[in-house]
Parts: C-alpha cells; structure tokens; sequence
C-alpha cells in the first residue's frame, strides 16, 4: 500500500501494484484534480468517515457490458407499464444523499461525506458525473450516480426507496447509452447487479477500456 502525499497529486501504476483485496493507496485529499486522476488510472475513493482516504482499484473488476444486460419478465412488464418516471441530471445531490442514507447489508452508516458530496457535485457540475432519478408520482423512489469517463462509466451507487425502482433506473441508464459507453463500471461484486449481468472481468481488461477512452 503506498502512502499518498497531500501536495502531489500521484498514484501507483494500477498496472504494476497489486493487493489481495485491491487497497492500492490511502491517505491524499478527495479535491476534483485527484478524483478524476484516480479515475483515469481505474482507481476510486472508498472509506468510513472516520478513517484515512482509502483508494481502491480491485482485480478482478465487476462490470457490465450493454449487450449483456439481463432485463426479468417481471421487470420487463414494470417497464412497458410505465410504473416510474425516469430522469436524468436533475437532482444529482439529492440522489447522492439518498444513496448515502439508504440502509445497507452489512454496513454501518455511510461512506459518502460531506466532502464526497462535495467533490462529486463539482464534477457533475464540469459535466463528468451523472445521475438518474426515478420518480413514482412526485417522490424521488430511487436512482444512481456515477462519473463518465468517455467511453466508460463508473457507477458509484445507487438506492431504492420502493421494489424495483434502481433496478427501473439503471436498465434505463444502459439502455439509452449502449451506443456511447463500452462497459459500466460496477467495481466489485454485488447479487443485485449481476442478476442485471454484470459479471467479473480481469483487472488489466477493465484498464485496457479505459485506455480506449474515445
């Protein structure tokens, strides 16, 4: 694990390091510059609110390619009946908050703080992060975030409210991009999104995408 320094914005070659659970740096600062240096170099923030900056880059690598996309009968009715409403960039800190808020399995409370909140926002606001929110009537139920690297996204998180309504906004997400992104990142292994199909690829493999940024 290397120990980064608060005034250079540097990380190890993802390519060279390697860790058994994929911890390749902590320490640094969570500003703009270094995130999105973090997420060329297939490297992402990941850390309790009262530990150091931990930042990952997992080998293998959990992803879905758009083709592969997995859509269930139940889902597919949930979708032609037009159950949720489905919007893109409008609330982008609110969906951040709600993931942030949402009860996890095996988590106690939450890993995006303020400062992720605020380092986030900005690069929604500079166009390379965004959202979906998915409505049911006039409450937000559910939706995602993450930062678009070109030819790649890196999902974040996601969270639902009410049964199926991240499922609803992540099909949704795939499907209006699977001309413009190659493969979605969904970092490390979760049973909700490989029931949608995302599957394990090699390290390297998920680097060489990145590389191919278009």
């Amino acid at each position: 694990m290397v120990i980064l320094d608060e005034n250079e914005i540097s990380f190890p070659d993802p390519h060279l390091y390697h860790s058994k659970d994929g911890l390749i740096a902590i320490g640094g600062d969570l500003s703009v510059e270094r995130i999105w240096f973090a997420y060329q170099l297939g490297i992402f923030p990941w850390f309790n609110p009262e530990e150091e900056i931990l930042w990952w880059s997992p080998d293998p690598r959990f992803v879905l390619f758009p083709d592969e996309l997995k859509i269930s009968k139940s889902m597919k009715k949930i979708i032609r009946d037009e159950k949720f409403r489905i919007t893109e960039n409008v609330c982008f800190e609110e969906v951040m908050k709600c993931c942030g808020e949402i009860p996890r399995k095996d988590q106690d409370g939450t890993w995006i703080t303020y400062e992720m909140l605020k380092a986030y926002t900005t690069l929604h606001r500079y166009g390379k992060a965004r959202s979906v929110e998915v409505w049911l009537g006039e409450e937000l139920v559910g939706g995602l975030y993450g930062v678009d690297m070109g030819n790649v996204f890196c999902g974040e998180s996601m969270f639902a409210k009410v049964s199926n309504a991240s499922k609803a906004g992540f099909i949704w997400f795939v499907e209006k991009y699977k001309n413009k992104f190659n493969i979605i990142d969904c970092q490390v292994h979760t049973e909700h999104l490989e029931s949608l199909g995302a599957r394990s690829i090699p390290k390297e493999d998920f680097l060489n995408f990145l590389k191919t940024e278009s």
